[in-house]
């Protein structure tokens, strides 16, 4: 007989996938057991398998989802009547905000590419896609001159935001002197006015 879903079952799955993105983060992809997340989850391992069959399938789930959560966050704050500076930054700051608390997510993200398959790897890239597409499209909006084929700098440009806002979480802590909204405006800064340089 098949299992009939809890009526708090995706509250109960979030935070089975936020348990299990915390072992993965601590313990390392290799180490971390089934059994020991099933454990810390609070659940049995049985129940862990009947959602995810195997460790590579939970981390898929980790990662897919936790961009699934950031796509959507980007989709809401799509703003099409602010100026396009306070359209990129209102992005940088949904993002900056979705990190929050998701640093389990974003390790597991970082070192889970030989734990995926061809299929699972090919899913999370569409998903990427078109979160760099939110960033990208506005800044070619702002600086057209970067999408010239001759001199292709709109993905360089894009993705060294993304660098800046992928590894906040290696020295960012709340309720220090910057705050994310701080940051957000930092980072849309040095990227509008560093292009005016390399251009």
């Amino acid at each position: 007989m098949a299992r009939t879903r809890a009526e708090n079952f995706e509250e109960k799955q979030h935070q089975l996938l936020l348990t299990a993105a915390h072992v993965f983060a601590t313990q390392g992809m290799e180490k971390a057991s089934m059994s020991q997340i099933a454990s810390e989850a609070g659940v049995s391992k049985s129940l862990l398998y009947h959602y995810y069959p195997s460790k590579d399938a939970l981390i898929f789930a980790i990662i897919h989802t936790h961009l699934e959560d950031l796509e959507k966050a980007l989709e809401q704050a799509v703003d099409p009547n602010l100026p396009h500076q306070q359209r990129l930054e209102k992005l940088v700051l949904t993002m900056l905000e979705a990190y929050k608390g998701a640093d389990d997510q974003h390790k597991v993200q970082l070192n889970a590419g030989p734990a995926l398959s061809d299929e699972q790897r090919q899913q999370i890239m569409q998903v990427e896609r078109r979160i760099v597409r939110y960033f990208s499209t506005i800044i070619r909006e702002i600086h057209p001159d970067l999408d010239n084929p001759d001199r292709p700098l709109l993905m360089p440009v894009t993705m060294s935001l993304f660098g800046m806002m992928n590894w906040v979480y290696m020295w960012f802590r709340d309720g220090g002197a910057v705050s994310r909204q701080d940051y957000a405006r930092v980072a849309t800064t040095l990227i509008l006015e560093g292009v005016k340089a390399v251009r």
